[in-house]
């Protein structure tokens, strides 16, 4: 049976991941012109002025950056599923969760300071892609935080059961 209370952390991470693509998609399909854009389009919040800057497609290309996004997403998607369905008490899936949480933050903190400082202006889907990243990036951690504690705990159980077993012998 599956202990629902060590689940829920890859669970959420896939639905994040799922969220994210979807967003993603419709970023991409705003930016082919196939989707209309839903957003203010004007003050601090202009979606239009983000999404067709220069740092809306990846740099020398005129691929939009919400690909790169997308598959981000999916590969984030794919280690949530694998540690939801085959191994969430393996430290080297929670790692590389952490790690791909981390490098997502970077490309946000990037992202953030663009819309801020060069264009003056944020995107509310982008902004919602931040918070996910940031979200899955707490949970990355938290994973992480969990596992070690429960490391402490089961050294700590062991010791405890060898001091056990020393004294019974002794008797």
């Amino acid at each position: 049976m599956v202990d629902v209370r060590r689940s829920w952390a890859p669970i959420a991470l896939l639905a994040l991941a799922v969220i994210g693509i979807g967003v993603s998609v419709y970023l991409t399909a705003v930016h082919y012109q196939s989707a209309p854009l839903v957003c203010s389009s004007t003050g601090l919040i202009d979606c239009a002025r983000v999404l067709s800057s220069a740092y809306s497609v990846v740099p020398g290309t005129q691929i939009p950056i919400t690909i790169p996004g997308m598959g981000w997403f999916v590969i984030a998607g794919a280690l949530a599923a694998l540690a939801a369905f085959r191994g969430q008490e393996r430290r080297d899936l929670r790692l590389a969760t952490l790690a791909w949480a981390s490098l997502g933050m970077l490309t946000v903190f990037y992202l953030v300071y663009t819309e801020l400082v060069s264009l003056h202006t944020i995107c509310i889907w982008c902004t919602s892609v931040h918070i996910i990243i940031f979200v899955m990036f707490l949970i990355a951690v938290t994973q992480l935080l969990q596992m070690q504690e429960q490391d402490e705990e089961d050294l700590s159980d062991e010791e405890e059961e060898e001091s056990t077993a020393v004294n019974t012998a002794r008797d």
